[in-house]
């Protein structure tokens, strides 16, 4: 699905973070740690690029016993191209520890 708006940078942020994490499974805490983002922010965004096809989300059981079900999610491979497209600025992705996307 084609994007008509420029992607901001949380959502960059976010992109790089998952991209970084490859194949792998990532939290929201996790995300929202890695990319610096809050909550109310981070949700809203994986639900509406999840969506668009870019994530795929799975409800993953906890090791240890007495937590709770988390939420996880991972790009889809139209998601490793869209992270790829628009990686996070120098000085966001620095600052956040991600790790810039060459061009």
């Amino acid at each position: 699905m084609p994007r008509t708006r420029a992607l901001s940078n949380h959502a960059r942020a976010v992109l790089a973070a998952l991209l970084d994490a490859g194949e792998g499974w990532s939290h929201g805490y996790e995300l929202c740690r890695l990319a610096e983002v809050k909550s109310g922010t981070l949700y809203p965004l994986l639900i509406r690029l999840e969506a668009q096809g870019y994530l795929e989300a799975e409800w993953q059981q906890p090791e240890e016993g007495g937590r709770p079900p988390r939420h996880a999610y991972r790009l889809t491979q139209t998601g490793v191209q869209l992270a790829r497209d628009n990686p996070p600025d120098g000085k966001v992705a620095t600052r956040r520890g991600l790790r810039e996307v060459p061009t």
